[in-house]
């Protein structure tokens, strides 16, 4: 194409861009800083793992014990703050859940046991679960199909940009103040954040800010009936299914790499408090990419014109595979080796989940979406407190060896991807019974 076509495409492109507008993007931004503070506020204790189990005595199944109390209160969160998103709304529920779960962080700080930690990590986890399903809803209501998973994909990579952002302040507020202070001034924010949220949001069809041409972008997308569901009957839609197992599949991945990797950098490596923050804030950067890319390269597969599911499909392959290599994080013999393998398997597993994710607004009304993220957040996190459980006493019947866990780790995703193809119908079968694109 000449070069004269080309400028002149872009030129129509950006001033048809133009004419829709972008305001649908400030929301995302407020999603994203709300999932960044999330992920600092639940990070700073896997940060703190080698200074708290010095100074309070913790063992490793003490360590992992109060991690699983924030799993099971987690998913409890998750699921019955979902169902809450669908009844009141996002704009206050989000809102609420913010609220709490900041209070709950700064209550660590006057915490010195172990069942003190388990009660505040619990409240954690209870109010933490409202920002994934109020998000996930937003971004059903905010974005037309072919934007959503790329808006998901940046909204998540809120959780790395808050996963950087702690290794480089949590050991400044510890080495000033002491490790009581790195909870109360990360647990803080987040009451800054909700006075944004309450000026800015506002419902697409009550929004002052919106353009008439941007609603109806919005909008111009086929999507599912608004119909009433019974929250049992959720179960017999293909969908939750599918979303379950993605997320059984690689949430638990997740809470180890958040919870442990500090930990294994110091045990495995000798990395301290202060120089784990380089390596960490490597790995979480890298994490980012993966969060836009995999939202991007399923949006841009759909533009090109395959089938929505497939798009996802394909993506969820592609991570999977870039996740495989991490095995072997724990036999190299450099820090920066396993640094890499980390990251690129982080990077990975947020491609993949911003995917699954996804596949909720892709195939289910929008007043229910919340309530199925809400069950598939609930079936993970679950079991991500036995997973929790299981970490710890291996680790202290192995004396500190991660090799067993890297290896689990590095096949999950692709055991995922299989259940998910075998649970969604196949390209051309059409409309299920249960209301799935195909």
């Amino acid at each position: 194409m000449p070069d004269g076509t080309v400028a002149r495409g872009r030129s129509v492109a950006t001033t048809v861009a133009a004419k829709i507008g972008h305001y649908r993007w400030t929301i995302c931004a407020l999603l994203f800083f709300s999932t960044t503070i999330n992920y600092m506020d639940r990070q700073v204790l896997g940060l703190l793992k080698p200074t708290l189990m010095g100074d309070l005595h913790w063992s490793e199944s003490d360590f992992g014990d109060i991690v699983a109390a924030f799993s099971l209160f987690y998913a409890f969160g998750y699921v019955g703050v979902g169902r809450l998103m669908d009844k009141i709304g996002v704009r206050l529920g989000l809102a609420g859940s913010v609220a709490a779960w900041s209070l709950f962080a700064c209550l660590h700080a006057a915490m010195g046991s172990v069942m003190g930690f388990k009660v505040a990590r619990a409240g954690l986890g209870l109010s933490e679960g409202g920002n994934f399903p109020a998000s996930i809803k937003t971004v059903s209501e905010w974005f037309p199909a072919k934007e959503r998973a790329l808006a998901t994909g940046i909204f998540n990579a809120g959780s790395n940009v808050g996963a950087v952002a702690a290794p480089i302040l949590v050991p400044l507020m510890v080495i000033f103040f002491g490790w009581q202070a790195a909870f109360l001034l990360t647990g803080g924010i987040g009451f800054l954040w909700i006075v944004a949220w309450l000026l800015i949001y506002k419902k697409p069809e009550e929004h002052p800010r919106l353009s008439a041409a941007e609603l109806a972008y919005i909008r111009s997308d086929p999507v599912p009936a608004e119909v009433k569901i019974p929250w049992v009957q959720l179960l017999g839609y293909r969908g939750t299914w599918a979303n379950i197992a993605g997320t059984c599949f690689s949430a638990p991945v997740w809470w180890f790499y958040l919870n442990w990797v500090p930990g294994f950098l110091a045990k495995r490596y000798g990395v301290d408090l202060m120089a784990a923050a380089l390596p960490l804030v490597v790995i979480y950067c890298m994490a980012d990419v993966g969060s836009v890319g995999g939202g991007w390269l399923s949006s841009h597969l759909i533009k090109r014109g395959m089938r929505t599911l497939t798009a996802r499909k394909v993506t969820f392959l592609v991570c999977g595979l870039c996740v495989v290599p991490v095995f072997m994080a724990s036999e190299v013999s450099n820090v920066w080796m396993a640094v890499v393998l980390i990251g690129i398997a982080a990077s990975a597993h947020q491609g993949y989940s911003a995917n699954v994710y996804t596949i909720v607004s892709d195939t289910m009304p929008q007043n229910a979406v919340g309530s199925v993220v809400g069950i598939g957040g609930f079936c993970a996190y679950f079991i991500g407190m036995f997973v929790s459980m299981g970490v710890g006493r291996l680790l202290d019947a192995t004396h500190g060896n991660y090799q067993i866990l890297f290896g689990i780790a590095s096949s999950l995703y692709l055991v995922g991807l299989v259940v998910m193809h075998l649970i969604l119908p196949k390209a051309g079968s059409g409309m299920t019974p249960a209301g799935i694109e195909a």
